[in-house]
């Protein structure tokens, strides 16, 4: 793959072969940003486990104590007293037939949607075109839920989803190139404890192989374990 000066100018600064720890990588992968906008800081997260095994096949959510630094436009599929619930709350909308009838006419100004349990069996149906952009609500991920008030507020407070790949990676922001190093660091162990939390009984051997932080356009930099 062909590379533009400003990343291999900023590849110079990373050594491949050393494992740097969390605070210090954090600050590498702000150095080492190749964009000229606030580009996001993403770690991933390779893992000793199959997906294909249902008990590996991780997934869940978890609000960043730093938050993402992205501000999210969340949709409540809900009733009138649960709609109303959780606009009160900051949802930028909230309704029921009529926002599903929008979405089947290709309307999409969110990021998110949380839906209470009695709307699931009418959003299903739109399962072929919400599934693939990974916006379809899940009981794992706590956007199917009644308790719309705190989902709505953890949505727009830093909430993140997480999900192993095909091959066990898990790949995740952490924040942005604006955030101070420390701050990125947090959010890195908030994962790392959250991943560690939900390891499968059946792994065998290492079960973190390897993790890395890196900007939107810039170079990987490995984060030694130990120091997360």
């Amino acid at each position: 793959m062909k590379r533009g000066k400003k990343y291999i100018e900023a590849a110079k600064l990373v050594d491949s072969t050393k494992k740097y720890p969390a605070a210090e990588a954090c600050e590498l992968a702000k150095k080492t940003n190749c964009a000229k906008f606030d580009a996001t800081v993403e770690a991933a997260f390779r893992l000793n486990i199959d997906p294909r095994k249902a008990e590996q096949n991780l997934r869940g959510a978890i609000v960043l104590p730093y938050g993402t630094g992205k501000t999210k436009r969340v949709l409540v599929i809900a009733k009138t007293a649960k709609a109303q619930e959780a606009l009160a709350a900051g949802a930028d909308y909230a309704g029921d037939a009529e926002y599903i009838e929008k979405i089947k006419g290709g309307w999409f100004e969110f990021d998110t949607i949380i839906a209470t349990p009695d709307m699931m069996a009418e959003l299903g149906k739109l399962g072929r075109v919400l599934g693939p952009k990974g916006l379809m609500p899940n009981p794992k991920t706590g956007t199917v839920t009644m308790n719309v008030t705190d989902a709505v507020k953890d949505a727009k407070g830093g909430k993140i989803e997480y999900r192993t790949d095909k091959v066990g990676n898990i790949l995740v922001p952490i924040g942005k190139v604006s955030f101070d190093a420390d701050k990125l660091a947090g959010n890195l162990k908030a994962i790392k404890d959250q991943l560690d939390r939900i390891k499968p009984t059946t792994v065998k051997g290492t079960y973190m192989k390897n993790i890395v932080v890196t900007t939107t356009m810039g170079p990987g930099i490995k984060v030694d374990e130990a120091t997360i």
